[in-house]
C-alpha cells in the first residue's frame, strides 16, 4: 500500500527524542541563545541537504462552485479500480486523498504529452477540505500549504460567484492553478470513451459536438479573460507561466481525468521542484481536532516536510496555553478496500512528508487548528518551542483586525475565524471581539460590553462551536443574542434577520423624533379650513412630508403652526408625500396659541418642517436610507440657513 511505502519503519535515532540535552562546549547546560542557535543550525543543515532529485508529494487543493462537479471529480480520482474490488493503491487520508506514484504512472499512459515523461513525484496529496479552509486553515509559515490548485468550472454555466471568489483567493495567495472544464459529457451528442485521455476522445466526436465544445471553451476563456486571466487548452499552451492551462474533463465518464492527473504531476515537478524538494526540517500544520473511539481526542495534521515519529515530544498552540505532549500513535486509514472493517486505522512508527496523519496523544482537547506543530528533539528545546507556540496564536489573533464598536465572533479554528471575518468584511459588519473554541462565560462577558456602546452590537456569532450551558444562561440574563450555525451564510442570515428586527423596533421608537426635511407651498384657492385643524392643499416643492411632521413659517419669525395629522390624495390617506406631489394636509395645533391662515401667516408664505439637532441625529441613525441625496442637501440648507444651528 502507498501509505506503507510513505511510512517506513522508524530508525533507532527516533529514540533520541527523550534524550537529555547535549551540554554546551564548557560542560554546562546550554543557554536559551545556544538552544536557539542549535535549532537554527539543524534547520540550515536540512536546507543545505535538499536536492531536486528527492521530491516530496505535491499538495493540491480543489476549488470551485458547488455545482461545478468538484465532489464527483474527487470521487473519480479515488474510485480507480475500486469497482473491480481493488484499491489501486489509493489511500483515503486524513483530510486528503493520496494518489501514489504507481497509480499516476498507470493512469497517464494514454496521455499524448506524457510520452517520455519521467514521473519523479512520489504521489499527489489532494486536500479534501472546502476551498476556503484549504487556504485559510492550511498555512505553513505565512504561505499557503498547497503547491498547486484545481479550479473546477462547469463547461455549461462557466464562471460563477464562488468560482470568481476562489480565483481571487488563488491570485492573492499567488498559488499556481489549472482549470478543469468539467461536465463535457453533457455536450450535444457526446460520444463517451470512459477514462480516456481527452485528445483521444475529442477525435471521435461529431462536427456539431466539436462546435458546441469550442463555443463553451471560448465562453470560459472569455470569462477568465474578464478576470484578467489568459488561458489555453493545455496541449496548445506554449507558455504556461503566462497562460493558465485548461483541461476538459468529465467526472462522470472519467474522460480527461488522465490529463488532469498528468498536469498535476507535470507542472509541480517542472516549475516547483525547489519548493517540493524534500527537507528533513519539520513543517506540520494542525488541520482539525477530533474525538475518535478508542483513541480519545486526536489531531489531524498535514505533514508538509520532515518526519513524524511515535514518541516525539510535540508542542502546539492551545486555547488555554501551549500544549506539550508525546505522540502515542501515528494513524492513517487502511487502503480503500478495507475501509469497511471496524478498525479503519493502521499505526506507523514513522511517517515521511507529505502526508495527512491522525496523531493520538494526551491533552489535545484545547488544540487550535490552523497553526503549526513543533517537535522538540531535546528536552531543553521545549521552553523555547512553548514560547513560539504561544506567540503564534497571539500574533494570529492580533492580525485579525477588530474595531472598538462591533459584534463578537467565536469560531472553531483559526481558519474558520478568518473565513468568517473575510465574509463579514465584505458585508461591512464591524467586529470588536474574536475568540477560538467553545463559547464560555468569559467570552459572553467580553461580548456583552458592546451592548453598552450600541444595542445592535449585543450579538455573538458562534461559527461551528458548542456553547457552554452557563455561558448561554449568562447571555440570556444580559440580553446578549448568541447565534450558532456551522455554515457561514446561515449564521449571517440569522444575524441579518436580527438586525432587521432591531432596526424596525428602533425606527418605530424614533419615528416621532425623526423629522424629514420638506418645503411646502400652499396652493391658491385650496384653504379648506383656516383654523385648528388647518386643512390646506399644498405642493411639496422639496423633500418629504410625513404624518407627524411639525411645520413652521420662516418668513413670520419661525412661528409653529402645528403637526401634520393626515395626508390625502384624491380622498385616499397616505403615510407621506414626496417632491412634486400635490396633496391635502390636516395640521393640528401642537399646543399653545392656535394659528389662523390669513392672520398669523399668509397663503403665499412657504412652510418648512421644523428640524432640530435631535431630529437630524435620529434621521442619520435610523432613517438614513429613506432620504435621497437631495433630501439631505435640503436638510443641510434648513439647518444652516433657516434654523441656523450647528
Amino acid at each position: 500500500a502507498a501509505a506503507a511505502a510513505a511510512a517506513a519503519p522508524a530508525p533507532a535515532a527516533a529514540a533520541a527524542v527523550t534524550a537529555p540535552a547535549p551540554k554546551s562546549t564548557h560542560g554546562r547546560d546550554a543557554t536559551p541563545e545556544e538552544i536557539e542557535q542549535r535549532i537554527k543550525d539543524r534547520q540550515a543543515k536540512a536546507q543545505a541537504e535538499r536536492t531536486t532529485d528527492v521530491l516530496r508529494s505535491a499538495i493540491i487543493a480543489v476549488l470551485g462552485h458547488v455545482d461545478a462537479g468538484k465532489t464527483k471529480l474527487l470521487d473519480n480520482i479515488r474510485r480507480s479500480h475500486v469497482q473491480e474490488g481493488e484499491a489501486g493503491g489509493i489511500t483515503q487520508q486524513i483530510g486528503a486523498t493520496f494518489v501514489p506514484h504507481d497509480e499516476i504512472s498507470t493512469r497517464i499512459k494514454s496521455v499524448k504529452k506524457a510520452q517520455g515523461f519521467e514521473l519523479k513525484v512520489p504521489g499527489l496529496m489532494i486536500i479534501d477540505t472546502p476551498g476556503h479552509e484549504s487556504f485559510h486553515n492550511l498555512r505553513s509559515r505565512g504561505s499557503s500549504l498547497c503547491d498547486i490548485a484545481v479550479l473546477v468550472v462547469n463547461a455549461h454555466s462557466g464562471l460563477e460567484k464562488q468560482t470568481i471568489e476562489s480565483l481571487q483567493m488563488l491570485r492573492n495567495k499567488k498559488v499556481p492553478f489549472v482549470v478543469a472544464m468539467n461536465k463535457i459529457d453533457r455536450l450535444n451528442e457526446w460520444i463517451p470513451s470512459p477514462n480516456a485521455a481527452i485528445q483521444n476522445t475529442l477525435k471521435k466526436q461529431k462536427q456539431s459536438t466539436m462546435q458546441h465544445f469550442n463555443a463553451q471553451l471560448n465562453m470560459v476563456k472569455l470569462q477568465l479573460a474578464e478576470q484578467g486571466i489568459n488561458s489555453e487548452l493545455y496541449w496548445d499552451n506554449k507558455n504556461d507561466r503566462e497562460y493558465v492551462n485548461i483541461i476538459p474533463t468529465s467526472a462522470v465518464t472519467g474522460e480527461g481525468m488522465p490529463d488532469l492527473l498528468f498536469m498535476l504531476a507535470y507542472l509541480p515537478q517542472r516549475r516547483l521542484a525547489d519548493r517540493m524538494s524534500f527537507c528533513a526540517d519539520l513543517e506540520c500544520t494542525v488541520l482539525e481536532v477530533k474525538v475518535i473511539d478508542g483513541y480519545g481526542c486526536t489531531i489531524d495534521v498535514i505533514l508538509t516536510q520532515g518526519f513524524l515519529r511515535e514518541g516525539d515530544t510535540i508542542v502546539l498552540s492551545g486555547l488555554e496555553g501551549p500544549i506539550v505532549t508525546q505522540v502515542r500513535s501515528l494513524l492513517m486509514p487502511a487502503p480503500l478496500k478495507e475501509m469497511r472493517v471496524k478498525n479503519a486505522y493502521q499505526t506507523y512508527p514513522e511517517i515521511r512528508a507529505a502526508q495527512g496523519i491522525k496523531v493520538a496523544a494526551k491533552d489535545l482537547e484545547t488544540a487550535v487548528a490552523g497553526l503549526p506543530l513543533f517537535v522538540a528533539q531535546y528536552k531543553d528545546e521545549v521552553p523555547l518551542l512553548v514560547e513560539k507556540a504561544a506567540g503564534q496564536l497571539k500574533s494570529s489573533l492580533r492580525s485579525i483586525a477588530t474595531v472598538n464598536s462591533g459584534l463578537a465572533v467565536q469560531a472553531s479554528t483559526l481558519g474558520s475565524l478568518e473565513a468568517m471575518m473575510d465574509f463579514l468584511k465584505t458585508e461591512k459588519v464591524p467586529v470588536a471581539y474574536v475568540g477560538i473554541g467553545p463559547v464560555h462565560k468569559r467570552d459572553v462577558m467580553k461580548a456583552s460590553i458592546q451592548m453598552d456602546k450600541d444595542k445592535k452590537y449585543g450579538v455573538m456569532l458562534a461559527f461551528d462551536v458548542p456553547i457552554d450551558r452557563d455561558a448561554q444562561a449568562m447571555a440570556d440574563e444580559r440580553g446578549l443574542k448568541v447565534f450558532a450555525a456551522n455554515i457561514i451564510y446561515h449564521l449571517f442570515d440569522q444575524f441579518k434577520a436580527h438586525t432587521e428586527e432591531l432596526k424596525r423596533q428602533l425606527r418605530e421608537a424614533n419615528k416621532h423624533i425623526a423629522v424629514f426635511p420638506c418645503r411646502l407651498r400652499i396652493l391658491p384657492d385650496c384653504v379648506f379650513n383656516a383654523r385648528d385643524p388647518i386643512v390646506v392643499g399644498v405642493v411639496v416643492e422639496e423633500g418629504i412630508i410625513r404624518q407627524g411632521t411639525p411645520l413652521c413659517v420662516p418668513s413670520k419669525g419661525m412661528i409653529d403652526i402645528g403637526v401634520v395629522e393626515s395626508i390625502e390624495v384624491n380622498h385616499e390617506t397616505r403615510e407621506q408625500a414626496t417632491r412634486g406631489q400635490e396633496v391635502c394636509v390636516k395640521i393640528g395645533a401642537a399646543g399653545g396659541e392656535k394659528k389662523l391662515v390669513g392672520r398669523h401667516f399668509e397663503v403665499t408664505d412657504p412652510l418648512v418642517s421644523k428640524i432640530s439637532r435631535e431630529s437630524i441625529d435620529a434621521c442619520k441613525s435610523y432613517f438614513r436610507d429613506d432620504l435621497s441625496k437631495d433630501d439631505w442637501k435640503l436638510m443641510k440648507q434648513l439647518k444652516e440657513e433657516v434654523f441656523q444651528f450647528i
